[in-house]
C-alpha cells in the first residue's frame, strides 16, 4: 500500500512539474511562419498532417532521398517462409545526411510548437514492411508511449497504395477526452497490455469510415503524434518503404524507451556495402 501511494505521489509531482514547464517556457515559443503555423493547427486539431517532401522544400531533402536509397539497396531479401514477417529496420541516426534533416530548424520550430517544451531529435528509422495478412505489432491499433506529447515525421521512400499498406489514423476528434470513445479506447488498450487493438475491436467504437488511410507516391510526409493519435500500419500484400525521424521533449517522460532510435537494438548499416 505504502509503495502504491508512493508511485502516485510521485506521478502527481511529475505531471504538475511537467504543467509548470509548459508553462514556463510559453513565452520562449519560436516564432512560426503562416505556412507552418497551418502545419501545426492541423496536428493538434486532426492528429496528423499530410504533405510531401516538395511541398515542405527543406534544403536537404535531396541529400536525404540520395542517402536513403542507398541503403535501401543494401538490405538483405525478405525471408518468404516467416508467416509473421518483422520489418527490416535500420537505425540510420548517426549517418551525417540523416542528421541533417532530421536537425533543420524550420522542422524544430514546428515540433517545439506543438509539444510546448525544448525538443530532442531522438533519431531515425529506416524501415522496409513486409506482407503481412495478420495483424501483429504495430500493424495493431496503438499509441506510442515515450513521451506525452511527440511527433513523428513519417517520409515513404516509394509509392504507398492499398496494397502496400499506408499508415492509417483516427481523427483526434473522436478518440480524445472529453469523448466518451476516447474511455473505450483506453481501456481495450490497457486489457491488450497496450500491444493494439485489430480491426473488428476497433470497429466496436469508431466505424471503418471515419478511419484516416495515408497513402500516397514516394516522398509523402505525414507528421503526427503517435501518443495521443490512434494509429497502426494496414495489412499489404507488398513491401513499403520509409524514414521514421522520431521527436520528444527534452528530456521525454520515458527515456529508457528512446534508446532504440541511436543505440544497437536494430541493425546499422555496413557503411563498406554502400554503392557510391
Amino acid at each position: 500500500m505504502i509503495n502504491i501511494i508512493e508511485n502516485k505521489m510521485s506521478g502527481l509531482k511529475s505531471e504538475l512539474g511537467y504543467r509548470l514547464a509548459l508553462w514556463q517556457h510559453r513565452k520562449n515559443l519560436p516564432l512560426l511562419e503562416a505556412r507552418d503555423r497551418l502545419i501545426l493547427d492541423t496536428l493538434k486539431e486532426e492528429g496528423a498532417y499530410i504533405t510531401t517532401l516538395a511541398q515542405l522544400g527543406l534544403p536537404s531533402n535531396s541529400e536525404l532521398l540520395q542517402a536513403a536509397n542507398r541503403q535501401l539497396s543494401t538490405m538483405s531479401p525478405a525471408n518468404s517462409d516467416q508467416n509473421q514477417k518483422l520489418p527490416q529496420i535500420y537505425t540510420v541516426t548517426d549517418l551525417p545526411e540523416f542528421a541533417a534533416w532530421g536537425s533543420e530548424q524550420r522542422l524544430l520550430k514546428i515540433i517545439e510548437n506543438y509539444i510546448g517544451l525544448p525538443v530532442t531529435f531522438q533519431g531515425v528509422h529506416l524501415r522496409k514492411d513486409l506482407p503481412n495478412q495478420n495483424q501483429f505489432g504495430t500493424l495493431l491499433w496503438h499509441k506510442d508511449s515515450e513521451d506525452r506529447k511527440m511527433v513523428k515525421v513519417i517520409i515513404y521512400l516509394t509509392d504507398v497504395e492499398e496494397q502496400h499498406g499506408p499508415f492509417e489514423y483516427v481523427p483526434l476528434s473522436l478518440t480524445s477526452f472529453p469523448a466518451f470513445n476516447s474511455y473505450r479506447i483506453d481501456y481495450k488498450l490497457w486489457q491488450s497490455g497496450y500491444l493494439g487493438i485489430n480491426d473488428e475491436q476497433l470497429k466496436e467504437i469508431i466505424p471503418k469510415s471515419a478511419w484516416k488511410s495515408c497513402p500516397g507516391s514516394a516522398g509523402t510526409v505525414i507528421i503526427t503524434d503517435p501518443r495521443t493519435t490512434l494509429h497502426h500500419g494496414t495489412l499489404r500484400s507488398q513491401e513499403r518503404s520509409a524514414l521514421f525521424f522520431v521527436y520528444t521533449a527534452n528530456p521525454p517522460k520515458r527515456p529508457e524507451l528512446c534508446t532504440q532510435y541511436w543505440d544497437d537494438t536494430y541493425a546499422r548499416p555496413d557503411v563498406a556495402k554502400i554503392p557510391v
